[in-house]
């Protein structure tokens, strides 16, 4: 029997897609190459926007709450609050476990299995997946992640340019001291620190250098003296590199949601926001009957989040661009808190049942909070 809708990737995005196809009334499966909860390098913060868009799935990880932002360096700090309440700091297996059982409650079939070949006919697409033979379906979500395979065989993918960053996260045993994120910059990175329990930061550091945590901390100087004596839990897990792009986020029946799709920077903290908006617009494509439409309909949903990474990154990319960023956000503070509370609003929309358009085929409106 072909299924509806096929999701490629059962990370937080592929699972959320598959919740979305149920709430939509489409038949939905999942194909994880991984069994069970896959923990893997991120930031852990969920924004407000993220957050809300969870809930709306019948979906409320435990975690701990986040007040807003704080940038700092060794001589300033900056910080601003959320205005549409708080976001919340969630382990990425706390996570996963919530959206993966929240998948099976909602009866979304869950598959163990790699992609291994993929093509398209009139009216469906076919997967090959090893260990379970060929899945059909009327169409593909790939969310495979940063490296997506799936991009790959559908020729994509295109290069990313010459300037590499890398993400590396680890967590540590400690009382979080701040009910903000601080993103903490140095000369060639920046550090993120997150709440994510009573008792447990998580620091990630995003950096084109390469090298173990301890020696991307010592350009931190008050945080590494902050985790010094903390137990570190668990493994430092990495990722990159970060900047992804591609020619296109759909290919006929095939579309692209989350990192598959292409991938900035980690820099403003609003992948997995995104990452919900452009499932839920992209199932929404798929049960119009459009899937032609997803590409800038999932262009339109990451629009300001986008431009800001960019920006910040072109004016953050010397030590004297980041201190003058940091200048600017000090001396005009409501900027700052506008920015933030942009990036922190990006993520689905809930009560838009006519975001694809009207019967005329009119364009979506611009979302002015994404």
């Amino acid at each position: 029997m072909s299924l509806d809708l096929l999701v490629v990737g059962g990370g937080p995005v592929g699972l959320a897609t598959a919740l979305y196809a149920v709430q939509a009334g489409l038949s939905v499966a999942v194909v994880e190459q991984r069994a069970g909860v896959v923990d893997k390098a991120c930031g852990e913060g969920l924004m407000p926007g993220a957050l809300a868009g969870l809930q709306a799935l019948g979906v409320d990880p435990a975690g701990h709450d986040i007040a807003g932002i704080r940038y700092l360096t060794p001589t300033r700090s900056v910080t601003t609050d959320f205005t549409r309440g708080p976001g919340r700091g969630v382990r990425r297996t706390v996570l996963h476990t919530a959206l993966r059982e929240a998948a099976e409650r909602a009866g979304a079939g869950l598959v163990t299995g790699t992609v291994t070949g993929l093509e398209q006919h009139d009216g469906e697409v076919s997967v090959q997946v090893q260990g379970q033979g060929r899945l059909s379906a009327r169409h593909v979500v790939a969310a495979d992640g940063l490296h997506s395979p799936v991009r790959r065989m559908l020729g994509l993918h295109r290069p990313s340019g010459s300037r590499r960053r890398h993400g590396i996260r680890q967590h540590y045993r400690v009382a979080p001291w701040s009910e903000h994120v601080e993103v903490h910059w140095g000369r060639a990175a920046e550090a993120y620190v997150t709440p994510v329990a009573d008792d447990t930061v998580g620091v990630a550091v995003l950096t084109s250098a390469r090298g173990p945590m301890q020696a991307h901390l010592a350009e931190f100087g008050s945080l590494a003296a902050r985790v010094r004596d903390a137990e570190v839990t668990g493994p430092a897990r990495g990722a990159g590199p970060l900047r992804q792009r591609v020619a296109s986020r759909a290919a006929g029946r095939v579309l692209l949601v989350g990192d598959a799709g292409g991938y900035v920077d980690a820099l403003t903290g609003e992948g997995l926001a995104l990452g919900l908006a452009q499932a839920q617009v992209a199932v929404q494509a798929v049960a119009s009957g459009r899937p032609q439409r997803y590409p800038a309909l999932a262009r339109r949903a990451g629009l300001v989040s986008t431009a800001l990474t960019h920006g910040l990154l072109t004016a953050t990319a010397t030590p004297a661009g980041r201190r003058a960023v940091l200048g600017a956000a000090a001396g005009v503070p409501w900027v700052f808190g506008r920015a933030v509370d942009a990036l922190g609003g990006t993520g689905p929309k809930t009560g838009h049942t006519a975001y694809l358009g009207g019967a005329q085929g009119e364009a979506p409106p611009a979302h002015a909070d994404t």
